[in-house]
């Protein structure tokens, strides 16, 4: 059983989130966030389970849908039946892939606000907080996080771009996308919901995410839809935003007229167009990228649009369109192939789709960028002691012939401050 019902516009949707384990959707002010920790659905799927991870998680959704019984009056983008997922960048990640639906969810969207409560069949809604008396939970202490070279060190990391270079060479890929990762801890106990309000206050044009203990601020959108209509965005192509007006302009000059990052975008673009292709009608991009400024660095970036063509859910074009080029390289599977021998870690769901789905199909789904996994909650796994939580962050930046070790170094060095920065 679900139940949607309109209330006045909650101003801040994160005070009713769970501090330690946050499940939150948020851009400029507006999205979804789960209240408290009542958390009645999971559908996980870790590796080796015979199949595309998207592909199982979206039968198992469609299936859940078709039995729901939905009572919305809101109707708008994030009402009803939702679940939020994050799932993982390589089919072969040991970290499992989830889709998480929980008992109560709060929304704002364009001035409306709303509630949703979900049951499990044979179960009462949650009545146990009415709307009249929702309650928010007090921010926890202020608390900074430490981190420090990961299992890739700042040295090991150009000898990967040099090992990329070689394979780029030979002719084996046009483009490898190469990761990093810092790690670390927090205190245990720490509030989370600090760590996304920095994130969605600092970078409000980002889709602020947290999921199952993946938290993160991505400026790139995977894939929406809404109604039928397809929207992308593509972001390859990445210069640091300069210390004052004069640097700014220099720095957007050298990356508009930039021919490395131009083939790097167009690789991009034209590896989106031709797995959305199959799916939508109508489809249509600008011919040349924009420069998306963002508080830290500008992004190359080219916006596509199309109309659904064949009933796809998000979670079906999720599995049609990940990886991507921006985030894996050209052809993909080669690229994928030499991520996994070059890198040495898994990903995870760094670089992954991250976002959420409803009863209809419709969704938001962006790649999961300029983030985190926290070791917190159902996942877990390594605690370096009793009163620290373990923390993995990741940046990456992508390799072309063109590519110089010690710039690719400096772009992820950009790429982490967002994260670096709210942590401290």
């Amino acid at each position: 059983m679900v139940e949607t019902r309109e209330i006045d516009p909650v101003e801040d949707l994160l005070a009713y989130g769970h501090p330690t384990t946050p499940l939150a959707w948020l851009r400029r002010g507006d999205g979804i966030v789960a209240v408290g920790d009542g958390m009645p659905a999971f559908i996980r799927v870790p590796a080796g389970s015979g199949s595309m991870r998207s592909a199982l998680i979206a039968e198992e959704w469609r299936a859940l849908s078709d039995a729901a019984d939905i009572d919305d009056s809101v109707n708008l983008p994030g009402t009803g039946l939702v679940g939020f997922g994050a799932l993982t960048f390589d089919e072969g990640s040991v970290a499992d892939s989830v889709l998480i639906v929980p008992s109560i969810i709060l929304g704002k969207h364009q001035g409306r606000g709303w509630i949703t409560r979900i049951a499990l069949a044979g179960q009462d809604l949650p009545q146990d907080q009415p709307d009249a008396t929702l309650e928010s939970l007090p921010y926890g202490p202020h608390w900074a996080g430490t981190l420090g070279p990961g299992a890739q060190t700042p040295e090991g990391y150009q000898a990967s771009v040099h090992a990329a270079l070689g394979r780029i060479g030979a002719g084996e890929v046009s483009k490898v996308v190469l990761a990093r990762d810092l790690a670390g801890t927090i205190p245990a106990g720490s509030d989370l919901r600090r760590l996304v309000r920095a994130l969605s206050t600092g970078y409000p044009d980002t889709w602020t995410f947290a999921v199952d203990g993946l938290i993160g601020a991505s400026p790139e959108t995977l894939v929406t839809v809404d109604d039928g209509t397809v929207t992308a965005r593509v972001l390859a192509g990445t210069i640091g935003r300069g210390a004052d007006a004069d640097e700014d302009v220099e720095a957007s000059a050298h990356l508009a007229s930039s021919t490395k990052d131009l083939d790097e975008h167009q690789y991009a673009v034209q590896s989106l167009l031709t797995s959305l292709r199959p799916h939508v009608r109508a489809m249509a991009s600008s011919e040349q990228p924009f420069l998306l400024k963002l508080p830290n660095l500008f992004h190359l970036a080219t916006d596509v649009e199309g109309e659904l063509s064949d009933g796809s859910s998000a979670l079906d074009l999720v599995g049609a369109l990940h990886p991507t080029a921006a985030v894996a390289g050209t052809p993909t599977d080669a690229a994928v192939a030499a991520i996994r021998e070059i890198e040495p870690f898994d990903r995870g769901r760094y670089a992954g789709p991250v976002g959420w789905i409803d009863s209809n199909g419709n969704g938001e789904w962006a790649i999961a960028l300029r983030c985190a996994q926290f070791e917190t909650g159902p996942v877990r796994a390594s605690v370096t002691s009793s009163d620290a939580i373990a923390v993995t962050a990741y940046a990456g930046a992508g390799i072309v012939a063109a590519s110089d070790p010690e710039t690719e170094l400096l772009e992820t060095r950009v790429k982490f401050r967002p994260l670096v920065d709210a942590l401290a």
